[in-house]
């Protein structure tokens, strides 16, 4: 019985996978962060052009 304790004491491979864990919980965060600014801008980006095209589009169907 003794052993039994000793080894569930000094067992750390529960500590290990919550440590990986705890670090893609915070790669994910960073990721969502960082997409969530890109799609912000990429969205700004895509409407200025869309804008434009619409313009040139108009401009040549006038005559």
């Amino acid at each position: 019985m003794t052993n039994f304790v000793k080894t569930f004491l000094t067992d750390e491979s529960g500590a290990t996978a919550i440590e990986y864990g705890l670090i893609a919980a915070l790669v994910s965060v960073a990721a969502i962060g960082t997409l969530t600014t890109l799609g912000t801008s990429l969205d700004t980006i895509f409407g200025v052009a869309n804008t434009s095209l619409k313009k040139a589009a108009d401009a040549a169907k006038t005559p």
